[in-house]
């Protein structure tokens, strides 16, 4: 029996004797109404939902307000690739891509040669951190594990898997504390990292999908004394808004604005993330660049 949370659920776990830590994500509705926003052929979704689930997992791991996005820009048939979450785990994605929906591709073609870069934006500060690697691997998750290992330091195991209905993933990580200690407890921090890498390997991403986070952990650690925290909400919302769309009208300036109601009648912006449209008539225009002392209403003529 599938154990769905309603939208969406991330669940903290740490080893009681071990200095590793984790995440597990579940996305239900959040996944399918992040889906609902644009058709892909199932080979780019499934890719997309493994990137959302990567963006919770990571986001996790943020200890300030703030926001991470996950972006894949590659020359394969997914020419970019986009997924963001909040720390309050508002989650959005959206893929370009030139797939048809018959078609079904390896990742190496699906991303082709390019970059997967994980930036993380502060809320209070304009700092931005950056990390970025190259797409290199037989998988997302492969390459994250080498983004933590060359940005982070941090050993880390990933497991990411989507379908039409479901997405989720497991996050395993070993803490900084865990090169502190003497040559006896390497020793088993190593063996104990070793057993976990397994036990979340022989996880197959039905499995994943299917099983409570309980049921998961205790598969994956066995004897070890794993605890388990409470979930925390994750759901999808899009951070477009009036306010964000009027000052990219304005950013594009009033004779590019101008031409667009000469030869549409309005100009129209469609948020990529949602597919909500922005429509801004002659009125609108001259009121959005009035508003800066930059233009006059416009000339008669206009609709």
């Amino acid at each position: 029996m599938v154990d769905e949370p309603t939208a969406g659920e991330l669940r903290r776990f740490v080893l009681e004797a071990q200095p590793l830590r984790g995440q597990w994500v579940r996305l239900g509705s959040a996944w399918r109404d992040l889906r609902a926003c644009r058709s892909y052929p199932p080979v780019v979704a499934s890719l997309l939902g493994e990137a959302a689930t990567a963006a919770v997992l990571l986001a996790a791991t943020l200890k300030f307000e703030g926001t991470l996005t996950l972006q894949i820009a590659g020359s394969g048939r997914v020419r970019l690739l986009v997924a963001q979450c909040t720390d309050q785990f508002q989650l959005r994605a959206v893929a370009n891509h030139d797939l048809a929906a018959t078609e079904a591709v390896g990742f190496s073609e699906l991303v082709g040669a390019g970059r997967l870069v994980v930036t993380v934006q502060s809320e209070q500060t304009s700092a931005n951190y950056q990390g970025i690697v190259p797409l290199e691997g037989e998988n997302l998750a492969a390459c994250l594990e080498r983004y933590f290992e060359s940005s982070e330091q941090l050993p880390t195991r990933l497991l990411l898997a989507a379908d039409g209905e479901r997405a989720g993933g497991m996050l395993l990580q070993k803490l900084p504390s865990a090169t502190v200690g003497g040559e006896g407890s390497g020793a088993l921090l190593q063996q104990a990292w070793e057993e976990l890498r397994a036990g979340l390997d022989s996880l197959s991403p039905e499995q994943l999908l299917a099983a409570a986070a309980e049921d998961s952990l205790r598969r994956v650690f066995g004897a070890h004394d794993c605890r388990l925290f409470g979930p925390t909400a994750v759901r999808f919302a899009c951070r477009c808004s009036n306010a964000r769309v009027a000052s990219l009208v304005k950013s594009l300036g009033v004779e590019e604005a101008r031409a667009a109601l000469a030869s549409e009648g309005a100009l129209t912006v469609t948020c990529e993330f949602c597919g909500r449209d922005y429509r801004y008539d002659a009125v609108d225009i001259a009121q959005l660049f009035a508003a800066d002392g930059v233009v006059q209403p416009p000339p008669s003529g206009y609709n």
